[in-house]
């Protein structure tokens, strides 16, 4: 098997592991009443996205839907690697960050707070920022032809849930979160 592939995999095992507590935690969406919940594609189409490309992801590691590696790829493919490793990490620190407030659905439970540490402290978005970036990242690492055009269309679902999202927090949160969102940028520090 390619060593890159193998770290790869080892990195998502390792992840996939690390994110236990998390999936759990927004599995409670599906049970605890929320304080608010909008109706929306954004709730479910960019999740199945996200699904699908782990799947292509964990076929592209055992080389199926990929493109052939030759070695004039090698240097891409290590600096897929490296962009798959960081964000896939950035995103499990983000995860955890929020803590009691993760949810796999946009929502506002009924004790939500704003969580403004971590990686929050310079974008409103890291998990988003990160989901897009890593599956950018896997597909070049795996040179995956399913993976890129996922994370391609899952671009414009993630700035438009982020949008939506933030329209809650400012419902929910007013000032505080208007304080907040002039000091970080939505997907990228600064900007936004």
């Amino acid at each position: 098997m390619d060593p890159i592939n193998i770290i790869a995999g080892l990195n998502l095992i390792a992840t996939f592991g690390a994110n236990i507590s998390g999936a759990k935690r927004g599995l409670r969406s599906t049970v605890t009443a929320a304080k608010e919940k909008p109706e929306s594609f954004l709730q479910k189409i960019p999740l199945l996205i996200a699904v699908l490309t782990l799947l292509f992801f964990i076929l592209a590691i055992f080389q199926v839907g990929t493109f052939s590696y030759k070695p004039v790829y090698h240097n891409v493919r290590v600096a897929g690697l490296l962009v798959y490793l960081i964000f896939s990490w950035v995103q499990v620190w983000a995860f955890k960050t929020m803590g009691e407030n993760y949810s796999q659905h946009v929502l506002i439970y009924k004790n939500h707070k704003l969580v403004t540490n971590g990686p929050f402290k310079f974008v409103r978005h890291p998990q988003y920022l990160s989901q897009i970036l890593l599956d950018l990242g896997a597909g070049t690492a795996t040179l995956s032809f399913f993976i890129i055009p996922l994370a391609i269309i899952e671009i414009p679902l993630l700035v438009m849930r982020s949008s939506l999202e933030e329209k809650l927090l400012e419902k929910h949160f007013k000032e505080e979160f208007l304080k907040y969102k002039s000091k970080s940028g939505r997907m990228l520090p600064f900007i936004g």
